[in-house]
């Protein structure tokens, strides 16, 4: 009986890793779908913008649940481009987590996709260090929808962060002031095997782009190869 509880604990410490990893791995896959699905959206986001943001994160199916007046939880991932200046190719991605209250998230308790454009190195070193309250620590404005919309906007001009959301097959700009993102580590223990920090992973290039982000990676790449930004 004594052997069979040992292999019995053995088995699970192997497959439990194994799983957690797995679920990751289809959490980025889905992320570079949803991405995807966007970009070739003919009303989506303009490419003015597009090319001046640092980093994006990509939240699929965030869920509605009660709690008080409401609330909000999803996981996703960010990735940014690459080096210090964030001048470089659109790297490996860190995993993330949105949580927060009702506001701009009322959508009929449909899952809804978010996307999110960090515009400036200050709100991405921002939120790889610790959590950020959006609309309090960082700056987050509604997103200017369109391929030819212009960048050069009061709101995409001031913002830290744009924001979209897709729900129901619509696809718009959207408020999530209220709501904190954070780098969700474990997740990222998981996906890489590893202890893997946010800021390792984008910063110093601690990780090669694992093969779930593939088509993430050459989506952005493909859509915006060149940060036009000054900052």
């Amino acid at each position: 009986m004594k052997r069979e509880w040992i292999a019995t604990g053995l088995l699970l410490a192997i497959a439990l890793p194994t799983a957690a990893q797995k679920k990751e791995a289809e959490r980025v896959e889905n992320a570079g779908k949803v991405m995807k699905e966007i970009l070739n959206a003919p009303d989506s986001i303009p490419q003015s913008v597009l090319d001046k943001a640092d980093c994006i994160v990509v939240l699929p199916s965030v869920v509605k649940f009660a709690l008080g007046i409401g609330g909000s939880y999803g996981r996703g991932v960010m990735t940014c481009r690459g080096g210090k200046d964030f001048k470089g190719k659109w790297g490996a991605p860190t995993m993330m987590a949105l949580e927060g209250g009702s506001i701009g998230l009322q959508l009929g308790g449909e899952a809804t996709d978010f996307v999110l454009l960090l515009m400036n190195s200050r709100s991405a070193s921002s939120i790889l260090s610790s959590k950020v309250k959006l609309g309090g620590d960082a700056s987050a404005a509604a997103g200017p929808v369109g391929r030819t919309a212009s960048a050069e906007t009061d709101v995409a001009m001031k913002a830290e962060i744009l924001t979209y959301s897709r729900a129901r097959g619509l696809f718009g700009g959207v408020s999530l002031a209220g709501s904190t993102l954070r780098p969700d580590n474990d997740a990222n223990k998981h996906l890489y095997g590893k202890e893997m920090p946010a800021k390792d992973i984008v910063m110093a290039d601690a990780a090669p782009v694992p093969p779930s982000a593939e088509a993430l990676v050459a989506t952005l790449d493909k859509a915006s190869p060149v940060n036009k930004s000054k900052d």
